[in-house]
């Protein structure tokens, strides 16, 4: 069991809100400070091809500017790959990206994939970064990750936060859940270091971070959407809280 759960706070939709019109506020870099007071462990941005949130100017000021390792989300392109080799950040999380899609919509084809992403990862690795692959909780894409050398992935739970938002007791959340614990369980076995992310809130997050192969939460949109309400500190504290309570009773409750 991974004993200390990670936060990544994704600082995305901050930007989202800035570009909204122009300018800059709200600044995702004093997001990413405010994030760091409030108990997360690293930073998560999305460079995207048309940068919709996440700026150039974004990603060097956060590399220049922030004490806590950057994770750069990045889409297995020459142009993101150079961005990553100049600013070398902590962790480099290779995602598909359709330029039509509101978010991203799901897992990296790793198995299809291998041939196109195998120099991506290569390139990262010699240069430093901790390569993760955004993937389906599917064994077959865990398979293909250790293949490819990436030491880490992480895993979509957007499938599972849909339906729990649906049918909270429903039998399509229960598998959904079980699909993440056995790719977790499998992750851990094929000597990965297991991650998830996408869709998590307040009412999911628990299922998932008492799942004992997973070592870091990757949580933004929800995050900067509460902070309209209850603030951005506030939220992070909540969501660092309840990932904390978690991990600590699945802790006690494996030692009874």
């Amino acid at each position: 069991m991974t004993e200390s759960l990670r936060l990544g706070v994704n600082i995305d939709h901050v930007a989202t809100i800035r570009n909204a019109r122009g300018g800059g506020h709200p600044d995702p870099v004093r997001a990413a400070r405010l994030a760091a007071s409030a108990g997360a462990d690293g930073i998560t941005a999305h460079l995207r091809e048309d940068r919709r949130h996440i700026s150039d100017d974004d990603i060097a000021r956060l590399t220049d500017e922030i004490d806590l390792p950057l994770n750069l989300e990045m889409a297995a392109t020459d142009e993101m790959l150079e961005i990553a080799l100049r600013h070398r950040p902590h962790a480099a999380c290779i995602v598909p990206e359709r330029r039509e899609e509101r978010t991203t919509e799901g897992g990296l084809d790793a198995a299809g994939g291998h041939n196109h992403l195998q120099h991506f990862v290569d390139k990262l690795k010699n240069a430093g970064s901790r390569v993760s692959l955004f993937v389906e909780p599917d064994p077959v894409q865990l398979e293909a990750a250790v293949r490819l050398g990436a030491p880490v992935v992480e895993l979509h739970t957007g499938a599972y936060c849909d339906a729990f938002a649906e049918d909270p007791e429903g039998r399509q959340t229960r598998a959904h859940l079980e699909r993440i614990r056995r790719a977790a369980a499998l992750a851990g076995e094929l000597g990965l270091e297991c991650h998830a992310g996408h869709g998590l809130t307040f009412d999911t997050v628990g299922s998932v971070a008492v799942i004992p192969t997973i070592a870091e939460l990757n949580i933004g949109h929800f995050l900067v959407g509460e902070a309209i309400f209850s603030g951005l500190d506030s939220a992070i504290r909540r969501m660092r809280a309840l990932m904390n309570k978690a991990r600590a009773e699945a802790g006690g409750a494996r030692s009874a």
